[in-house]
């Protein structure tokens, strides 16, 4: 089938519709100038809805066409690569995300952030910089940002600007519109890549030695509850995607989030996630609810993506009645501020403990926390693996077993820095051994250094 086909009024396309009032202040507006009018009448005059199921390089031609008959019309002259990119971007119009497809196409590329149409930004191994792309205006952002949305079900508008959502490939999408944006429309994309990171891409950045990369999967192994603590874009949900890698595969496994962003490779996975409130303020579904509605699917692992308010209770509260090797993921600056937080989300449900009761559960519940960073080059490592050893007195007691010393920064701007052992044989090396998992004698000496 061809795009002609598809015209509901081919005789509309014609010479006597002019492009008028393009820019002529640079090549550049006059190239987004053209590529709008174009992708606008083409729209006018397709029929969308086939369009969606139809093959891309079955489409490409005609729209080819199309736009050559349109720069002859208005006389524009663009080289040979200048026409094929705006093929390009108006083929990215008709069936993908506009500005964003060439950006979603780069693996390199971790995060994609829009401040407003006019300046899109990228992260690329951990460093910041300016992408080469931008939207016609506030208009269309908030058009892309809709595509995003609707197919996920979710919406956005003035009554509710905010927004989480998702891509097809898992990668965790937010968007803020006016009037809670002053600017205009803003879009953040975290990436996640088609091909999750394996424990063998984390040794290879130095995020973790091949030494404490096979203690902390003995310890997955061996159903300890770990949490991951760390800042925003430090790397846990991409830790927490490696760590649920060496649940066994005859284990069934029910993820919890947010947004759902975990890639688990085993097969008996249960996936849940949250449903914000309808426009009439009903059928919202929370963390809470999902965490408890998932005590009773019999699960052998809870793995929650991340713990942030109320249902942290709930989830500690499995954690102590035989829910074993739970894992989640909790925004904090160090492994104590992470119990602090906890702590504070726990009195967010509004149930009166006392604060020793409170702090002995999440002493008794948790057995390892995992402090991740980004450091200043970008890079991120795991800065410390910290074990949970119980109460004394009001405090909850912990210990490091390994940390990441850092030592200076080098002529390139790069961490130097090495991972040691702190000497502290771990209480939890006897449930390991109990599991029959074998602890090399020397793995915790002081002298042991890891580069």
């Amino acid at each position: 089938m061809a795009l002609k086909d598809l015209m509901i009024n081919p005789e509309t396309y014609g010479p006597d519709q002019t492009l008028t009032g393009a820019s002529t202040s640079g090549k550049n507006d006059l190239f987004y100038d053209i590529k709008h009018r174009i992708h606008e009448r083409i729209v006018e005059e397709i029929n969308l809805a086939v369009l969606d199921e139809m093959d891309p390089e079955e489409v490409k031609p005609e729209v080819s066409r199309i736009v050559e008959r349109f720069l002859e019309e208005e006389k524009v002259l663009l080289n040979v690569g200048e026409r094929k990119a705006l093929v390009e971007e108006i083929l990215d119009e008709l069936m993908g995300l506009g500005p964003l497809e060439p950006l979603l196409r780069d693996d390199t590329i971790s995060d994609i952030l829009c401040n407003t149409y006019k300046d899109v930004y990228i992260e690329r191994r951990g460093i910041l910089e300016k992408a080469d792309c931008r939207f016609a205006d506030n208009a269309h952002l908030l058009n892309i940002i809709d595509r995003i949305i609707s197919r996920v079900g979710r919406r956005v508008d003035e009554s509710s600007p905010m927004v989480d959502a998702r891509l097809p490939d898992g990668s965790r999408v937010n968007a803020i519109i006016p009037p809670a944006a002053i600017d205009g429309p803003l879009l953040s994309i975290r990436r996640f890549g088609a091909k999750p990171l394996q424990m063998e891409d984390l040794i290879n950045f130095k995020t973790i030695t091949p030494e404490i990369a096979e203690f902390m999967a003995d310890c997955v192994q061996a159903k300890l509850n770990i949490m991951i603590s760390g800042g925003t874009g430090s790397g846990k949900t991409t830790l927490l995607n490696v760590f649920s890698s060496f649940i066994p595969g005859n284990e069934r496994i029910v993820t919890i989030e947010d947004s759902a962003e975990l890639q688990l490779q085993q097969q008996h996975v249960v996936r849940l996630e949250v449903r914000p409130p309808s426009i009439e303020g009903t059928g919202e579904i929370t963390q809470r609810d999902l965490v408890r509605n998932s005590l009773r699917m019999r699960p052998d692992r809870i793995i929650i993506g991340e713990v942030r308010g109320p249902e942290s209770f709930d989830m500690l509260q499995a954690m102590n009645t035989g829910h074993e090797g739970s894992l989640t993921t909790i925004h904090a600056n160090s492994a104590r501020d992470s119990l602090t937080r906890l702590e504070s989300m726990i009195l967010q449900t509004g149930i009166n403990l006392p604060e020793q009761a409170m702090r002995f559960m999440m002493s008794s519940a948790l057995d390892l926390i995992v402090q991740v960073e980004r450091l200043v080059d970008g890079s991120r490592k795991i800065v410390s693996i910290s074990e949970v050893v119980g109460m004394e007195g009001y405090v909850i007691t912990l210990q490091d077993i390994f940390v990441f010393e850092k030592r200076g920064i080098d002529k390139k701007g790069g961490v130097i820095g090495r991972f040691k052992a702190t000497g502290i044989r771990p209480h939890c090396v006897d449930r390991l051994e109990l599991a029959g998992i074998r602890i090399p004698d020397n793995l915790f000496s002081p002298e042991k250094i890891y580069e």
